[in-house]
């Protein structure tokens, strides 16, 4: 018996490929014979996907299930049989003919409400993250400025009073704002703004 494997390739190559490749033919064509041709066993070959689906599920158990898919598909595609042309004037064209009407409408109203589910659903899903997010905020803990940088001036200070102590800075010198550092014995003096720099942080 054939596998599931080998039905699939045989679709796949003899049913989707090869009929992909001559309808491309016919449409470079402009063939208008071939191209009707093609269109036909399209058409029947989605349905047959379609139904496929299902059957794939229900009826795999039936014996020489795959075989008889892949006899259905070359049916389709011969040339002899012309299974898809057959079909498709013999069942499907009349049935849509009849029921076109009523399918555009389904569709339509499908189409309709389909986009106000949409713009609904959208709608909602803004205002629920828009909730969720003014709520994270109010749950949240004030964050400001002003305690870092009070701890930033503390580690400054111990920082600029140990290199005094050790000789390294010299406060005494220099003008508010400034430093001063002993080179060889003399001072360098420079300006740094520090006190100006944390003033308009604050």
């Amino acid at each position: 018996m054939v596998s599931w494997i080998i039905s699939r390739l045989v679709v796949l190559i003899f049913g989707t490929l090869y009929p992909a490749y001559y309808s491309y033919k016919a449409v470079k064509s402009k063939d208008i014979k071939e191209y009707v041709k093609w269109m036909m066993y399209w058409i029947i070959f989605a349905l047959f996907t379609t139904a496929e689906t299902f059957t794939d599920i229900f009826l795999c158990w039936f014996p020489f299930y795959y075989e008889l898919k892949i006899a259905f598909v070359a049916w389709l595609l011969s040339p002899y049989t012309k299974g898809s042309s057959l079909l498709y004037r013999k069942f499907v064209h009349p049935t849509l003919s009849s029921k076109e009407k009523e399918i555009d409408d389904c569709l339509v109203q499908a189409k309709d409400r389909s986009y106000d589910a949409l713009v609904h659903f959208g709608k909602r899903g803004l205002n629920v993250a828009a909730t969720a997010a003014v709520m994270a905020a109010s749950k949240a803990p004030p964050r400001t400025l002003r305690p870092r940088i009070r701890k930033r001036c503390a580690r400054e200070n111990d920082w600029f009073q140990q290199c005094n102590e050790r000789g390294v800075l010299n406060f005494d010198h220099p003008e508010p704002g400034e430093y001063c550092v002993e080179n060889d014995g003399g001072y360098k003096t420079g300006s740094y703004r520090l006190w100006q720099m944390f003033y308009w942080q604050f």
